[in-house]
């Protein structure tokens, strides 16, 4: 097996400068090396290249014909590394970039709307993408890196992730403006039992629903199970049943007088949101960017991405 050689940067710059200073001695003194560093990294060179690049007579240093051939490629190489480096650096910088979160369908459409508004409003040169999945899914993305955030409902016990609370309201009792409890404020927890309930069909707030039964020994008038809560909300405003729903999901239905919220006797269920990422995940100056708005709290730079930007 021959001799390996790997070109790099440091030969490159170490051609250009004697190139242009036509003598070893010289650009061994301008990059603070000795003279056989030079010659030793020349040499290197020329065998990766397979060629001579420098005619050496006496003290004058003068190209050869592949010399000639080889200046304008080492130049393009560096200026690409330099361009390289500016981009990099930039996204730790200057905000920019692509920031990807996935979330379910109701927290995309009541939740992080106004956190994306304030952070592109202030970042424009960011790109946001979201990926609409269940919780499951989301918390899936978050540790395979499909995505640099999940936003999904507490709790998560997951050692390799990072939870930052987001968001708090509560699950409440919808019925449609056409049901009968729709004039009351308040009911018993019994009174549930009489009228057709329309469930999730899985996910954080269908255990919490399950619980509420389960502690109470009773089953519900099951009339439906779906996997959309948008679709349950809809199908709550067409007279189908009620349902549980997040507060902020139906208060512009509310209102519009379309939909009412009714408190349960002794039940209370509260929600919270929170941003996960894994805490191995090296932050960009955009996604710690992001993070502050998303939680609406001034972090400190993580030390790693601050010896990034200084280097």
């Amino acid at each position: 097996m021959g001799t390996v050689y790997r070109m790099d940067f440091e030969q490159l710059r170490t051609f250009l400068e004697v190139s242009r200073l036509k003598s070893f001695s010289r650009a061994a003194e301008k990059l603070g090396v000795t003279q056989p560093a030079i010659s030793a990294q020349i040499r290197s060179l020329e065998n990766e290249a397979g060629a001579r690049l420098f005619d050496r007579d006496g003290g004058k240093v003068t190209f050869t014909a592949a010399g000639r051939v080889f200046e304008p490629f080492a130049e393009h190489c560096l200026q690409v590394h330099s361009h390289i480096m500016v981009a990099i650096g930039e996204l730790h910088r200057s905000p920019r970039g692509e920031i990807s979160v996935s979330a379910n369908e109701a927290t995309s459409l009541y939740v992080l709307p106004t956190v994306f508004a304030q952070f592109k409003k202030q970042y424009t040169r960011v790109n946001l993408s979201i990926v609409r999945a269940d919780r499951a899914r989301s918390l899936e993305a978050v540790l395979n890196r499909e995505v640099d955030f999940g936003v999904v409902s507490l709790p998560v016990k997951d050692a390799r992730l990072l939870v930052d609370v987001i968001h708090k309201d509560e699950l409440a009792l919808v019925v449609p403006k056409t049901h009968p409890l729709a004039v009351r404020d308040q009911i018993k927890f019994a009174e549930i039992l009489q009228y057709p309930l329309l469930l999730p069909k899985h996910g954080r707030q269908r255990e919490q629903i399950d619980d509420i039964f389960r502690n109470h020994e009773v089953q519900p008038r099951i009339a439906m199970e779906v996997d959309s809560s948008e679709l349950l909300k809809r199908l709550i405003g067409a007279g189908l049943g009620m349902g549980f729903l997040p507060r902020s999901n139906v208060r512009d239905d509310e209102r519009a007088g379309l939909l009412k919220t009714i408190k349960v006797d002794g039940v209370r269920l509260n929600r919270e949101l929170a941003v996960v990422f894994r805490k191995d995940k090296t932050l960009t100056r955009a996604a710690h960017a992001f993070l502050e708005i998303a939680t609406g709290r001034a972090r400190p730079m993580p030390v790693a991405t601050i010896a990034k930007t200084r280097g």
